[in-house]
């Protein structure tokens, strides 16, 4: 990840406060091991969040072709990793979207590029699934789009109810996946081949 001087700037004040929050936790930040950690940790904090900084419309309306072609179009199993807004710790599974073209399609990586866009925010995994849906359905216009995301969240698994074979299923649709008939048949096109 290459710096800019406004980047450069941003990593130093977070880690500044990294190193204060390793004091509070009782920690000695000028021990050998943690000497670099409050710069790592400003480091990933802005991989991981990286996605303020992205427009994912942008990415996805940067390869349309016009084509007919009007059945599904499904990338399944992107991997993803997120950051809980409430506790700041990962959730991470794999969201799976289908959606319908209606006169013009996108480049297949597209997709999954959206979905790290919005999922490199901090996030609730329902907003996530909303967002990749609305970004694709204002972006290529569609006949519908539909967004299945399965998550396993550190927040339930490590820490509160600590269920670690916990998994969180979330969807959402718009336009021909109204029709019941439509999103069977996208849940089991996804479940296929598992």
């Amino acid at each position: 990840m290459e710096f800019s001087a406004e980047d450069t700037k941003r990593k130093e004040e977070l880690a500044f406060h990294y190193r204060r929050i390793l004091e509070l936790l009782g920690e000695n930040p000028d021990r050998e091991g943690l000497l670099k950690t409050p710069e790592r940790v400003a480091k990933a904090m802005m991989f991981l969040t990286k996605g303020y900084l992205q427009d994912p419309a942008k990415i996805l309306s940067s390869a349309v072709f016009i084509e007919d072609y009007k059945q599904m179009v499904i990338v399944k199993d992107i991997d993803f990793f997120s950051m809980c807004e409430h506790h700041m710790l990962p959730f991470f599974g794999k969201a799976h979207v289908a959606y319908i073209p209606r006169d013009a399609v996108t480049g297949l990586s597209k997709i999954p590029r959206v979905v790290d866009v919005f999922a490199r925010r901090l996030q609730i995994q329902e907003r996530l699934t909303t967002q990749i849906k609305d970004c694709i359905q204002k972006t290529l216009k569609p006949l519908g789009v539909m967004v299945v995301i399965e998550a396993q969240h550190m927040c339930m698994q490590m820490r509160g109810v600590e269920k670690q074979n916990s998994i969180t299923t979330t969807s959402d649709f718009t336009g021909i996946f109204d029709q019941a008939k439509t999103r069977e048949e996208f849940i089991s096109l996804i479940r296929n081949g598992k």
